[in-house]
């Protein structure tokens, strides 16, 4: 199904991999080649992968003073938009592209850190890339900023906290403001290296709360495995 597909993806800090996404990818012996912005590397030709994926980060899409690749990196996902390649942003990656598609990115009402639920739009469920999905999942989460819907989009989901979860946009660009990604290791390094974040509040849980939740990574991984198995067949029909 997928051999042909090669995959790329942007990271932005050390401790945001894209964890899950890699297992998966490994397994399925997909070729994968990366950016890591936080070592000044450059972006790859566009003819050079199929899908691409952007990482999250403690950044925001309005830090371009302070990240001086936040503006080329927009340019890039401009043209990789542009040039019809099949795109999962993640965290501030959905941020980014969101802001791209001329979307409002600003501070939402609430931090939401840790596992929440998103109730699905019905909509969503009947697209190609969240078949299989149930109503209401319950991924990770860990984020202070939000966004408005793209115009032209469709919102794939709401939580107590946020009211916009995601997007779909011209049925090969996504943007997930929630993890399906992360693992029990990539965790424990975001809470590592944002423990200042981990203040009491409504929807910020403690180390141990998120910790604890074993049973949420296998159920996550699930998730994910029929995400991407959706988004691989999606992006196989448009390379045949």
């Amino acid at each position: 199904m997928s051999e042909n597909l090669k995959v790329h993806y942007i990271q932005h800090v050390p401790f945001e991999p894209p964890a899950g996404i890699l297992n998966f990818l490994k397994e399925k012996e997909i070729s994968v080649s990366k950016t890591l912005l936080y070592r000044s590397e450059e972006f790859p030709d566009l003819k050079e992968f199929d899908i691409l994926f952007i990482m999250g980060g403690p950044m925001g899409v309005y830090d371009e003073d302070k990240f001086k690749w936040i503006k080329e990196e927009k340019k890039f996902i401009e043209k990789a938009i542009k040039n019809n390649k099949t795109i999962v942003g993640i965290c501030l990656g959905a941020q980014l592209i969101a802001d791209i598609l001329g979307a409002r990115v600003y501070r939402n009402r609430y931090k939401e850190i840790g596992w929440f639920e998103i109730e699905m739009e019905k909509e969503i469920l009947k697209t190609k890339f969240f078949k299989g999905f149930p109503e209401k999942i319950v991924p990770f989460h860990w984020h202070g900023d939000t966004f408005d819907i793209p115009e032209n989009s469709i919102k794939i989901g709401k939580s107590e906290a946020t009211e916009n979860q995601g997007f779909i946009f011209n049925n090969r660009v996504i943007g997930l403001q929630f993890h399906l990604e992360v693992t029990e290791d990539s965790v424990r390094k975001m809470i590592e290296n944002g423990k200042d974040e981990l203040k009491k509040d409504r929807y910020i849980q403690t180390p141990e709360q998120i910790l604890g939740k074993k049973e949420n990574f296998t159920h996550l991984s699930k998730l994910l495995n029929i995400f991407l198995n959706n988004l691989l067949s999606s992006a196989k029909l448009k390379t045949d």
